[in-house]
């Protein structure tokens, strides 16, 4: 028996959308539905409205290509970070999991995912261009960025990504420098414990 004839259309719909989002499968989608339906209207427009202003309003810092509301991200205009480094995560899930082990007080730099050959995924369509122009550019200004730490994770996708941004990297005056081992292999850093990554902060070394 397929969801549209156990439950009404409109049901059934909400069930499979919400089904597509991550870590959500068809039973966890149907009892979220169900949850849904008995709670009252105001509440179901509440989370209705604060869906539509996050993708109303909320769009990507030009300088880290962080999610923000502000252009720049408050990171990016925070005068009291230390401009001479760069962290270079995966995603913004990844920029929170550091910035939450309150050990880095530098800036950012968000790929926007990792190389991935068979997924059709190639330097062009990740922030790597954006990433040397920051290091140029701030070498032009005066202000020249010190280390470049690739916080990537342990896939092997993350692997190749790393080693292509060493590459591209290692003529640019910075230090380019990468988490220390111990973290779980194949684990994105947002499901890392804090402990785990703030080992993995604090020993870094050279990529």
């Amino acid at each position: 028996m397929t969801a549209s004839e156990k439950h009404p259309p409109q049901i059934a719909e909400l069930i499979e959308r919400l089904s597509r989002l991550p870590g959500l499968g068809s039973k966890s989608a149907t009892r979220l539905a169900l949850y849904f339906l008995g709670r009252d209207e105001d509440e179901v427009r509440s989370l209705a409205r604060a869906l539509m202003a996050v993708k109303e309003e909320i769009s990507f810092c030009s300088q880290c290509h962080n999610y923000t509301h502000d252009d720049p991200c408050p990171i990016c205009a925070n005068p009291e970070r230390d401009r001479g480094q760069i962290c270079v995560v995966e995603t913004p899930a990844d920029l929170l999991a550091i910035e939450t082990s309150g050990l880095y007080r530098g800036l950012y730099h968000v790929l926007g995912g990792v190389l991935s050959p068979l997924g059709g995924i190639g330097p062009g369509d990740l922030h790597i261009d954006d990433l040397v122009a920051r290091l140029e550019g701030g070498a032009l200004a005066g202000e020249p960025v010190r280390e470049v730490l690739l916080a990537t994770g342990s896939s092997p996708e993350a692997e190749t990504t790393l080693s292509y941004l060493v590459d591209r990297l290692r003529d640019k005056g910075a230090a380019v420098t990468r988490l220390a081992r111990g973290l779980p292999v194949g684990v994105d850093l947002e499901y890392v414990d804090g402990g785990t990554l703030r080992q993995a902060l604090e020993y870094r070394r050279q990529a």
